[in-house]
């Protein structure tokens, strides 16, 4: 019997999601607050939802993926919402990247309803959600993890069960701090090499197999020329927008507060890329931090 699927949110990610899931055989039913969106989902081959409450109310599985916490707490827990209009005992998969109290606090309240609930942020961005080959970090009950397996390998190559409610969005705060963190560092490593007359190809293929080797460097390299598919060839357009860099790293923030986890890196890399905010160009990539270091935003 085909799984049915209420999808809500239908922006650079989540549209790309939906027309995945509806590509890999699933009965899709999308809405979002934008006509324009839900046009390009049915376009390809989902349905029509009008609302949330029309969306969810015949789905197996409701996937959401919305910008914020506080989103995400009106659309599952609002008298218009999933919880009040859902099929009893379905299951909720939220993609959002959002603070983790919220996250608990709407798996609590899912759960105390009777439904399942997995918190499932991704890794990726838009070229991996087009390609399906997102990654996904979850956390949940076991059995609602493997309720929701299928869903996610339509959309994703890498599922990883990350352990109780919330844990998903740990993994993923964790995840973009080290990131936001190493591109930096990387872009200061760049930019003194240049300074001191070292060209960026060639100590790229020397760092590149040395101990200073990252992700950053060699996925993502932020100085142009090494790695020809990185966004700093195309003048740093996203990609990954620094502004959305900029929100997980305040979210990191909020969480190492809260757990009264030291993360003094963290707070100098949200520092610098809301000095890219202030200057109107976080639309760039967040690789782009190269020019706020070369001076030259």
């Amino acid at each position: 019997m085909t799984i049915t699927i209420g999808f809500i949110g239908l922006g650079n990610m989540g549209g790309p999601m939906a027309a995945n899931l509806a590509k890999a055989g699933f009965d899709v039913t999308a809405t979002d607050l934008s006509i324009g969106a839900v046009d390009r989902a049915v376009e390809a081959g989902c349905k029509r939802g009008e609302t949330v409450a029309a969306a969810v109310k015949d789905a197996d599985v409701v996937v959401s993926m919305l910008p914020a916490g506080a989103h995400v707490k009106s659309v599952y827990t609002d008298d218009y919402g999933v919880i009040a209009n859902a099929r009893p005992g379905a299951l909720f998969i939220d993609s959002s990247t959002i603070d983790v109290e919220s996250a608990r606090a709407v798996s609590a309240a899912a759960v105390g309803k009777g439904f399942a609930m997995v918190d499932a942020p991704v890794s990726g961005g838009v070229a991996a959600a087009t390609g399906g080959t997102l990654t996904f970090m979850v956390g949940g009950e076991a059995a609602s993890f493997e309720r929701a397996r299928p869903v996610l390998e339509a959309m994703g190559k890498n599922i990883f069960h990350a352990g109780a409610a919330g844990n998903g969005q740990v993994a993923k705060i964790a995840n973009n701090m080290l990131l936001g963190v190493t591109m930096i560092a990387t872009c200061e490593a760049f930019n003194l090499a240049e300074k001191l007359g070292l060209d960026a190809q060639t100590f790229f293929d020397i760092s590149s197999t040395a101990s200073g080797q990252s992700w950053s460097m060699t996925s993502y390299c932020p100085a142009p020329g090494p790695v020809p598919a990185a966004p700093s060839n195309r003048d740093y357009q996203p990609g990954f927008a620094a502004g959305m860099m900029l929100k997980d790293m305040r979210l990191a923030q909020e969480a190492a507060h809260q757990a009264k986890a030291a993360t003094p890196l963290g707070a100098q890399a949200e520092a610098l890329y809301a000095l890219m905010e202030a200057a109107g160009r976080d639309d760039l990539d967040f690789s782009g931090i190269m020019k706020l270091i070369k001076g030259a935003l």
